[in-house]
């Protein structure tokens, strides 16, 4: 399954993911925008992992006074996306 979620309250723009859909293990997720570092390290550790468990690690991180982040954003996009998440 493929992942087009525009974020709200964060520099990055886009967030794409490619999930399995039997496994729903993420297989790839790409920030458009954002902190380089902190996208590319946050894509980095969730390749290989399980949506569900991402959700739970990701979600409520802010991101200084933002009320959200790239990392909860992440977690809103794959809640959305799969609503058993």
């Amino acid at each position: 399954m493929k992942i087009e979620y525009q974020p709200t309250g964060t520099c990055s723009k886009m967030i794409l993911a490619d999930i399995d859909d039997e496994t729903r293990v993420i297989n790839n997720v790409q920030f458009i925008g954002g902190c380089p570092g902190n996208t590319l390290g946050v894509s980095a550790l969730v390749k290989g992992q399980k949506v569900d468990d991402v959700i739970k690690k990701l979600e409520g991180i802010r991101c200084g006074m933002k009320s959200t982040s790239c990392p909860d954003q992440l977690a809103r996009a794959l809640r959305q996306a799969l609503p058993n998440g």
